[in-house]
């Protein structure tokens, strides 16, 4: 399948919050196709450097090797999750963080990758392929109550507990090896019905999610992030998914309150004193324009929070 082009979501508002500047030290945790690095760089020119990594070691080859010719020594790439910055750049403080969550188109095109139904694959979905779970592994391993759990929380499938047992009772009689047999299978269970959305669709997003742990990268590495964020300097997070944006959320209001407590109920006789570690720029989250949705589809559940370190 032809790859479409790589087209950076929320570009221009993320470069007008972010405000790279032309001495300034910056990482992109989610390089992939590097359009937001690429323009990182180009506006902090001519003395900014980047450092950036991604988890999709062929992806982050192309693009280093692309933005090496280009910017030289001002860029520095490695491989890894975002949430081991401190260890892939040890000792580095950055002006700017970004990390664009979710998979790319690219990854999306290559059937081979198993991230999308729309041509058969393998159920692989790992950004990483050297991590050793797949998505094969999770939906012919998991228990119903498992699957169930995943479908529901990640996915947002209401039938989720009917479809985990039917896909427990298909696989006694074969596994599920292919993106199109899972997506048929699932289709057979849960017909359309008229709806534009392919019945499958939640439930791959949702496997994807949990094959690549994407939820307990995010929260790790907004736990490890305010030491390495220079004073001033700022922290913008695009998410794709209501609970990706839920965990940027509350990171962002605990980290700018004047006082920290113990436990899952803020009662205010047991709070503690602490100064603020982040000021919130972005009250709300930044929506992609209805012109940028129209070129490009992707970008109509992007939302961009910004704060910046105090």
């Amino acid at each position: 399948m032809e790859q479409r082009a790589h087209s950076p979501v929320l570009l221009k508002e993320t470069l007008q919050l972010l405000c790279p500047k032309a001495d300034g030290v910056y990482c992109d945790g989610t390089v992939g196709g590097g359009g937001h690095a690429s323009a990182i760089l180009q506006m902090s020119s001519p003395a900014g450097v980047l450092y950036g990594c991604d988890r999709d070691g062929d992806e982050l080859e192309r693009t280093a090797r692309r933005l090496g010719e280009e910017f030289r020594e001002r860029c520095h790439f490695q491989h890894g999750n975002y949430s081991q910055i401190e260890i892939l750049f040890p000792g580095v403080r950055f002006d700017g963080v970004l990390l664009d969550l979710g998979c790319s188109s690219m990854q999306l095109d290559q059937s081979q990758r198993g991230f999308s139904f729309l041509g058969d694959g393998p159920l692989d979905m790992r950004m990483d392929s050297s991590d050793p779970v797949k998505a094969e592994s999770v939906i012919n391993e998991y228990s119903a109550e498992q699957l169930a759990d995943i479908f529901y929380y990640y996915g947002g499938e209401r039938e989720s507990r009917r479809l985990a047992r039917a896909i427990v009772e298909e696989r006694v009689l074969r596994r599920f090896v292919s993106t199109r047999q899972l997506a048929d299978f699932i289709e057979a269970k849960m017909p359309r019905r008229g709806q534009k959305i392919h019945p499958a669709t939640r439930i791959f997003q949702a496997l994807r999610i949990e094959t690549n742990r994407e939820f307990e990268h995010l929260q790790e590495a907004l736990e490890k992030l305010p030491p390495l964020i220079k004073s001033g300097g700022r922290l913008a997070v695009i998410t794709f998914h209501s609970g990706e944006d839920r965990i940027v959320k509350v990171f962002g209001r605990a980290c700018a309150r004047d006082y920290v407590f113990e436990g899952n109920v803020d009662i205010p006789e047991l709070r503690k004193e602490r100064a603020p570690i982040f000021k919130i720029i972005t009250r709300r989250p930044v929506e992609a324009a209805e012109e940028e949705v129209k070129v490009n589809p992707r970008a109509r559940s992007a939302r961009l929070r910004v704060y910046e370190k105090i």
